[in-house]
């Protein structure tokens, strides 16, 4: 008898409300499993302060992200707060299909869409130790105004009852524990008996 892990890679989608901190903790994550590929998303909104094309987000003009979704060239994309998000298809296809793992950080409605495509994928939801928190997060940025502050608190409210969709909850109180408990949830999924071939 010989056991076996199957090959294909994992699809990775960590999601959560705005200002949860998504960037920060899946920043810290790849420093911690460097092995893990990093899905990068297309986005219509402007670089914040120290972004970089291509590596935070490719950043795209609207007519631009509007022939990539014609194109079928998303597997995913949601209108946010006046922007477009976007994960692009190819890579992700050809990640997993090399038996490596692809981590998708990206919103809510997103996550929702590739679950309908991948049901196979691990969706993490990211929560904040309280609703107070997740405000001062979303201040702390400075690039705030006072509309799209509540905007993007309406939206979050609205995000965190999608909870129920997803297989996993990390709270975010402190960035290297967020990142522990998710490396558990990998290490666990690796493991599920649905992925073993056993042959003689």
């Amino acid at each position: 008898m010989r056991a076996n892990y199957q090959k294909e890679g994992l699809l990775l989608v960590v999601s959560g409300p705005s200002g949860v901190g998504k960037g920060t903790v899946c920043a810290a994550l790849r420093k911690r499993m460097p092995e893990l590929t990093y899905s990068v998303s297309a986005t219509t909104r402007a670089p914040r302060e120290g972004e970089v094309d291509g590596v935070n987000y490719f950043f795209k003009t609207v007519p631009e992200f509007q022939n990539m979704i014609e194109q079928d060239e998303l597997i995913e994309w949601a209108q946010y707060v006046g922007n477009y998000y976007g994960t692009p298809r190819r890579v992700v296809e050809e990640t997993l299909a090399s038996g490596r793992d692809i981590l998708l950080e990206i919103e809510v409605q997103g996550a929702l869409q590739v679950k309908e495509k991948f049901p196979q994928g691990i969706f993490i939801f990211l929560v904040p130790p309280t609703f107070e928190d997740l405000r001062k997060r979303i201040e702390g940025r400075g690039s705030e105004t006072e509309t799209s502050l509540n905007s993007r608190l309406h939206a979050a409210s609205d995000e965190l009852k999608q909870i129920e969709h997803y297989d996993y909850v990390v709270i975010n109180d402190k960035v290297e524990k967020a990142c522990e408990r998710i490396q558990s949830i990998i290490l666990a999924e690796h493991c599920r008996k649905d992925r073993l071939v056993i042959s003689e």
